[in-house]
């Protein structure tokens, strides 16, 4: 495939109508690593939290060409080995899964925390289990330091890689 051939992303702020993306995402098959779907209620306060993240946290991805939405990418604040850090997560409808495209916005969601500021590193925490989010990771050049485990949502123990980006080098790890 050829540079020109490669589908780009763009990334669009999280508004105020994109409830219907966690919807979408809400799925059994999206959910699998997550601990299922979520209810309702829990989707509208995760909708808020969103749209209340300062600008340029919470993203749409959509395809650059078409405008066409493919998934969600964002960053946030975490407390994490005695200090504060940037945690990232995403999810690619399963309908754009398999053509990089979470890769293009793991890559562009480091270079928006990187012009955010304010903290060194970025994480993200894909469960052991979740081949893909993990392949992610090491495509978007995330260096793995090790695992963790989580209680993610309330009740559920997942163990998690930590993969880790440092914002202070000029292009990666």
């Amino acid at each position: 495939m050829e540079a020109a051939d490669v589908e780009q992303v763009r990334l669009v702020p999280w508004a105020e109508g994109d409830f219907w993306l966690l919807r979408r995402t809400n799925s059994p098959e999206m959910t699998e690593h997550l601990g299922g779907p979520e209810s309702e209620e829990k989707l509208v306060i995760r909708h808020r939290r969103y749209v209340e993240l300062a600008p340029g946290r919470m993203f749409r991805v959509t395809l650059a060409g078409s405008g066409e939405t493919v998934g969600s990418i964002g960053f946030w604040e975490r407390e994490w080995q005695g200090g504060t850090v940037w945690e990232t997560g995403w999810g690619v409808l399963p309908e754009f899964q398999g053509r990089g495209l979470a890769v293009r916005a793991a890559r562009a969601v480091v270079a928006a925390a990187r012009a955010a500021g304010g903290h060194r590193y970025l994480h993200a925490f894909p469960s052991v289990e979740h081949r893909a989010s993990n392949s992610v990771c090491r495509r978007a050049g995330f260096s793995l330091l090790g695992t963790a485990d989580f209680e993610y949502p309330k009740g559920h123990w997942i163990t998690s890689n930590d993969w880790r980006v440092d914002l202070a080098a000029g292009g990666g790890r």
